[in-house]
């Protein structure tokens, strides 16, 4: 019996196999893939184990992670549901997602186990170098100790946390779709510095380590953003000077606008 089974091997699966495998022995790790060559070449890359189908997979570990897109899940689900019925009466099983768009609810549902314990995640693309951020919510069947076994799997993809379901949507949504915003938001610093004179290469460097650093300073001064900001605008500076031109450009509107129209499209997704 393995510790996990990872069903999707894709993007964010492959990111959250390879966190999982610096977490605990990759002999532990069973993952499978609708192409199973994919899965293969991750197994070779990290020596993990590979199912030759979804059923096998569930059959053969304590937690079955889906990582699959929206619009397959129902089949997927359907597919194994008699197997997770059969397996839950024999031993403690956890089925978890990353799937957007699904409840926890409809996990139960579909396969028909009201009390199957079921952890339903948001992460993030940072996973894939151990910065992620990962919204969790459970339902009332998994144990505290299983939340945390489970954590401790993903411990190597950033940081984890859990909320109550209800909020899964507007939490994972910000800490989902941030990271393409903050790439822009970095692309639009550096392009301006290539215009200031600032070869490309060097533009981008300057601006990605100075939005990392003021990340950090966040998180490890507890400082709310504003008290920062202000601590680096001099009065009559350049920096306030260039806060007044983002200002006037609707930036912090249209940051706002970004999160909420996103979140729309995150309950509209069924």
């Amino acid at each position: 019996m393995k510790k996990i089974a990872f069903i999707g091997t894709g993007n964010m699966g492959g990111a959250l196999i390879k966190a999982t495998c610096k977490a605990v022995d990759p002999k532990e790790v069973l993952i499978t893939n609708r192409t199973l060559a994919k899965a293969q070449e991750l197994s070779d890359e990290l020596g993990c184990c590979v199912a030759q189908n979804n059923l096998e997979a569930v059959k053969n570990a304590s937690y079955v992670v889906l990582c699959v897109k929206p619009q397959v899940i129902n089949g997927v689900l359907e597919e194994i549901a008699p197997v997770v019925r059969e397996e839950a009466k024999k031993r403690e099983l956890v089925l978890a997602t990353i799937v957007v768009g699904k409840k926890i609810a409809d996990y139960t549902e579909i396969t028909g186990l009201k009390e199957l314990p079921v952890i339903r995640t948001m992460p993030n693309m940072p996973a894939a170098i151990g910065q992620g951020m990962t919204i969790a919510a459970r339902n009332e069947f998994v144990k505290d100790t299983q939340m945390q076994e489970y954590f401790s799997l993903m411990k190597e993809s950033g940081l984890m946390e859990e909320v109550a379901e209800d909020k899964m949507n507007a939490a994972g949504n910000l800490s989902g779709c941030a990271p393409a915003w903050a790439f822009m938001f970095i692309e639009a610093l550096a392009d301006g510095a290539v215009q200031t004179g600032v070869p490309r290469k060097s533009a981008v460097k300057y601006a990605a380590q100075t939005v990392l650093g003021a990340a950090q300073m966040v998180l490890e001064t507890g400082k709310h953003p504003g008290e920062l900001k202000d601590a680096v605008c001099s009065p009559g500076g350049t920096t306030i000077v260039g806060v007044r031109a983002l200002e006037d450009r609707g930036f912090r509107g249209a940051t706002m606008s970004a999160v909420t129209a996103a979140y729309e499209k995150t309950i509209g997704i069924k």
